[in-house]
């Protein structure tokens, strides 16, 4: 008897989720982790030379992440049955993105207030002597300006933003060249699937990048506790604590709250679900490789693949719910230690900057010190200097502000999906239940409507046709 598409996905699904725990990428991106802290705590030296191994990871992963984008994009948006919708889609994405950022913001502005922890260190910002990267990082961002991140958005050349790794440029390109698509009827119908059958290939060569995890995992962390050491988060641990409790409670009360009220949906489920993901952000310190796992599960959870297309990718330069929370925390931690009185209309005056600036370096190298200083340096009133006193605990930071990344926009895309009536809540509650079996994994492709992945349906019937 011929297996039907239904049955051949049950069946994948039996056979991933008899998978033996050993194989499990999570558990041994994991076990990677922890070899590496050991390694980086008992022979520092050796494990500065892992430095390689992780940036190779990532740099590959960088590699795939514009393609992937730009494909995804393109066959959402060709995929829409009427393009009002994705301009409907962009507009609430970018409504919750906002309205998230004000929030996260104000969570750290709140806690910085409440525990002032920056009182007490009495920082001369004339003896701050800045070097190496921070020097760089302090330069340009006080030669950005808060709408700099506007103009930005049109690249010089078509090739460009995948060569810098710009995702929004990458984002406005693929939007155009979607539109363009739909618009132009059948004449676009073979590029589109051409476009699902490239997009079948990458996430194919995206396979082969994952079973480095591991490794990249190992290396990124080796390093990091290599060259800081463990010693480096007593100097500023309290610090690091206020942000890491603040973010938890940032993810579980308000984003939980918000998919909990409005989707009816447990964060604490969907944490299980992107367990993954998770300790691979962790490892690595970047939420980049963790982008084609999120929109693959999202729609394995029955969200529409245009929208999750659109809100995903856009949500990794818009929805930076960590940063926001950093931003506002380290802003004003360098205003107490460096005895600078700020008034609360000033403080909202920060965040008001920030709601900008947050964008405009989202995905480059030293984001969050651009980000920072550039709003430090269009207010004014905060010495930019200062950003030398949280400079070497930053990297223990970064862990957690991609995590909170990476759930503030998986929680954006679930409910800009609800709003847009494309979300199968019963299917979602029953994935995050573990009654739908386990996700297709990046090892092999995702299953299209018919059981085939990656080529639309009239492409399918045309290869059959006579």
């Amino acid at each position: 008897m011929t297996q039907t598409p239904a049955d051949e996905r049950a069946e994948r699904a039996t056979r991933i989720g008899a998978t033996p725990w050993y194989r499990q990428l999570y558990v041994q991106v994991l076990v990677a982790i922890v070899i590496g802290i050991v390694l980086g705590w008992r022979w520092p030296d050796l494990a500065t030379g892992m430095e390689p191994i992780g940036t190779t990871f990532i740099t590959a992963m960088k590699m795939l992440i514009g393609p992937i984008v730009f494909l995804t994009i393109i066959g959402g948006i060709a995929g829409v049955a009427d393009l009002k919708k994705v301009g409907r889609t962009g507009v609430k994405a970018l409504t919750y993105f906002q309205a998230g950022t004000i929030v996260a913001l104000l969570t750290g502005l709140v806690a910085i207030n409440l525990f002032r922890l920056g009182d007490g260190v009495h920082a001369d910002p004339a003896t701050l002597r800045t070097s190496g990267d921070a020097s760089q990082y302090i330069e340009q961002g006080e030669h950005q300006h808060w709408w700099e991140f506007l103009t930005h958005i049109v690249p010089d050349s078509f090739f460009a933003p995948f060569v810098e790794g710009d995702i929004l440029q990458v984002i406005f390109l693929a939007v155009v060249f979607g539109i363009a698509l739909k618009l132009v009827g059948p004449t676009g119908e073979p590029i589109v699937a051409g476009v699902h059958r490239l997009t079948a290939v990458v996430f194919k060569v995206l396979s082969f990048v994952m079973k480095a995890a591991p490794l990249g995992a190992f290396g990124a962390m080796s390093y990091a506790i290599g060259k800081f050491g463990l010693s480096t988060l007593t100097s500023l641990g309290s610090l690091i604590v206020l942000f890491y409790v603040t973010s938890v409670l940032f993810v579980v009360v308000v984003l939980g709250g918000v998919l909990a009220l409005y989707a009816r949906l447990n964060i604490f489920h969907l944490f299980r679900y992107f367990k993954e993901e998770f300790w691979l952000i962790l490892g690595t310190s970047t939420a980049e490789p963790a982008l084609p796992g999120l929109m693959r599960k999202l729609r394995f959870m029955g969200a529409e693949r245009s929208t999750v297309g659109l809100v995903v990718p856009t949500g990794y330069s818009f929805n930076l719910d960590g940063a926001a929370i950093y931003l506002s925390l380290a802003a004003l931690y360098i205003a107490q230690a460096t005895d600078t009185s700020l008034s609360l209309g000033q403080q909202l005056g920060l965040l008001a900057v920030m709601l900008l600036t947050s964008k405009g370096a989202a995905g480059v190298a030293g984001g969050g010190f651009i980000a920072l200083t550039a709003t430090l340096s269009t207010v004014g009133s905060v010495p930019a200097a200062g950003i030398m006193l949280i400079f070497g605990i930053d990297k223990f930071m970064s862990e957690c502000r991609a995590l909170v990344n990476f759930f503030g926009n998986a929680v954006a895309t679930l409910v800009v999906a609800k709003w847009e009536n494309g979300l199968d809540l019963a299917r979602a509650r029953a994935v995050l239940a573990g009654e739908r079996g386990e996700p297709p994994t990046a090892t092999e492709p995702e299953p299209a409507e018919d059981g085939r992945a990656g080529v639309p349906a009239a492409a399918r019937t045309a290869e059959v046709t006579p």
